[in-house]
């Protein structure tokens, strides 16, 4: 019988300190290879945590119950990680805006940087994946425009780029549409989606109920570092649990699988 594939990523009783205050607590989940996921919460929810214990910004407190594994593994090389999860998160974002042309920023994505060094090595098989990345973001044009001179969904589409330039696994995605106008938000939802429909694994982290595009199927509610729910996205998005998460009392719209709050 075959050997079932290790998860994505794995919780099991994860806490984490941030200074003296517990930011996640207690938190297991598992979320394989070609999932796609929401975690949905409020601001303080633990949400950024999370992503940080995934990047290993911050580790778990070492307890005999408690594991963190990516892919299987619990201990890593950053930079070997990096070529297999596809992080965007807005601190990237904003290290990305420099006097950089797109190409570049999406080049430096091999290399776990955000810029290229003049130490640093790369074929046509590199510049051509990296032009095919910006294609997928429908932002070849962009590739010679430095990014002190791009509109904030341009960025959004190029640092995309970045993290899809090594074919990552799955991407992980914090508050993506932030900053973005509403025809911004629309497009980069489109190409999430796109990306989803290819098979691309993707965790989705946000306070936002319109970032949870039709292909997630399974949404995690985050409060106060704890899960408050966890399942299938017409189970755990009602309007019951929403005003639980968010405090104020709500109403709910779906349409075509897009949720809305009024």
């Amino acid at each position: 019988m075959p050997e079932h594939p290790p998860a994505l990523i794995e919780f099991r009783n994860v806490s984490i300190m941030r200074g003296e205050r517990p930011a996640l607590r207690d938190v297991s989940l598992r979320i394989e290879p070609a999932e796609h996921v929401a975690i949905l919460g409020p601001n303080g929810c633990g949400k950024s945590t999370f992503i940080k214990a995934i990047t290993r910004e911050c580790y778990p407190l070492a307890r005999p119950d408690a594991s963190l594994r990516i892919l299987g593994q619990e201990r890593w090389n950053i930079f070997e990680l990096r070529g297999l999860l596809g992080i965007i998160t807005n601190d990237l974002v904003a290290a990305c805006l420099r006097e950089a042309s797109a190409l570049e920023i999406v080049l430096s994505g091999f290399f776990s940087s955000v810029r290229v060094m003049p130490y640093h090595r790369f074929d046509t098989s590199m510049v051509q994946a990296a032009t095919a990345a910006l294609r997928t973001m429908e932002a070849d044009h962009l590739a010679s425009r430095s990014m002190t001179e791009m509109s904030s969904g341009e960025v959004h589409r190029v640092v995309t780029a970045r993290a899809l330039v090594h074919r990552p696994r799955a991407l992980l995605l914090d508050e993506p549409c932030t900053s973005l106008d509403l025809r911004a938000q629309r497009d980069v939802r489109r190409i999430f989606r796109n990306l989803a429909q290819s098979g691309l694994g993707l965790i989705l982290v946000t306070h936002d109920l319109a970032d949870i595009i039709p292909e997630i199927g399974r949404v995690i509610l985050l409060r106060n570092g704890r899960i408050e729910a966890d399942g299938s996205k017409g189970e755990v998005l009602t309007a019951d649990r929403l005003g639980a998460l968010f405090g104020i009392p709500v109403e709910l719209l779906e349409r075509d699988g897009h949720y809305h709050l009024v």
